[in-house]
């Protein structure tokens, strides 16, 4: 087993309809707005960006993320990612009663030293620190749609 390896899944109810929840996760340049551990989005040019996150733990990670699929119709924005992590991320979102379900799908190898060096120690810290970030995204993503 790589440890290094992660695949992580994460279901969001949201109070909008899902054009307006795609909307909002289509700009990711404003993501720092309401994810606090989205700290920092720098285009590159109108697919790719460098993006820099940290959520609870004392490291941040940075990643070129590359427009991989958009589709509007499906409900469907996915990016690929090299940097810091390798691998790819999906938002799939779909209706869900008088809202929205927001799937997020990723899975990524970690390549930054420091966390390849803790892979088996840390790996519960890890998927727990993973965790804490998607949980401060949804909430910050609610009140953020609560306000447009």
């Amino acid at each position: 087993m790589d440890w290094s390896h992660y695949r992580f899944r994460s279901r969001w109810t949201l109070p909008a309809p899902p054009a307006t929840v795609y909307d909002v996760l289509e700009q990711a340049e404003d993501y720092p707005r309401w994810w606090p551990q989205v700290r920092e989005v720098n285009r590159i040019d109108d697919s790719a960006g460098v993006v820099t996150i940290r959520a609870v733990l004392p490291y941040a990670m940075t990643f070129t993320a590359r427009e991989a699929r958009r589709d509007p119709a499906a409900g469907v924005l996915e990016i690929a990612m090299s940097g810091d992590l390798d691998g790819w991320a999906r938002w799939t979102i779909t209706p869900d009663g008088t809202g929205s379900l927001a799937r997020y799908a990723q899975v990524v190898d970690v390549n930054k030293p420091l966390l390849r060096r803790f892979a088996v120690p840390g790996r519960p810290v890890f998927r727990a620190n993973h965790w804490l970030m998607m949980r401060a995204g949804r909430r910050g993503l609610v009140t953020y749609l609560e306000a447009v």
